[in-house]
């Protein structure tokens, strides 16, 4: 009888390690998929790194990696996005320590504005960002637009410019336009004008019009 209930036991602890090990794994998956991605991913292709069609047992693996990252409180964490998307992504209070090694340059005062602005007043005329920041924001609108932060589409004579997907996702903000514009008006009120690193992150210089 003992020897059956040893056998049992064993058995329970060989079953526990080999779940313990593939929760491991799917940890491991699905937090390299996230740090090579360097991109927001939905929920479908997390799936998909864990081969298996059940969006449960991905929901509950970034669950448990989401917490073993707040619980170490390391310099990187994991968000969740609006439609089921994560990122995995550097903290805001490490970027100023860190920025001089960032492979792509990071941007500057004058076109940080210039994407504020189109942000809190889109969608605007490109000729309007022009009046407002100057002939320089020609180069500023082009340069945004090669790092995919704001996108344009011809109306009538005009070219009207909005921010992008990427733009939400980079700085944390909402897909939606309107919920959006109500979120950078909050970090607008929170960070007074002073650059810093926490305004610089979420976009944060003001909108204001000189």
């Amino acid at each position: 009888m003992q020897a059956e209930r040893q056998t049992v036991n064993l058995g329970e602890n060989q079953e526990e390690k080999q779940s313990q090990g593939k929760l491991r794994n799917d940890l491991s998956l699905v937090e390299a998929a996230l740090y090579v991605a360097g991109r927001p991913l939905d929920i479908n292709e997390l799936c998909s790194v864990l081969k298996t069609r059940s969006k449960n047992r991905a929901r509950r693996t970034l669950k448990t990696l989401i917490l073993e990252y707040t619980t170490r409180n390391a310099a990187l964490e994991i968000l969740e996005l609006k439609d089921e998307r994560y990122v995995l992504q550097l903290k805001a209070d490490f970027t100023p320590h860190v920025r001089k090694f960032v492979n792509k340059p990071l941007l500057s005062v004058g076109p940080l504005k210039t994407l504020s602005y189109i942000a809190y007043r889109q969608p605007v005329s490109q000729k309007r960002v022009i009046e407002v920041r100057g002939r320089h924001a020609y180069a500023h609108v082009r340069a945004l637009k090669e790092m995919g932060l704001i996108g344009s589409e011809r109306s009538g004579r005009s070219m009207v410019l909005r921010t992008t997907e990427y733009f939400s996702d980079y700085f944390g903000l909402s897909l939606d336009t309107t919920a959006m514009k109500r979120e950078l008006k909050h970090v607008f009120e929170e960070h007074p004008k002073e650059a810093n690193p926490q305004v610089e992150k979420r976009i944060g210089l003001y909108p204001k019009e000189p």
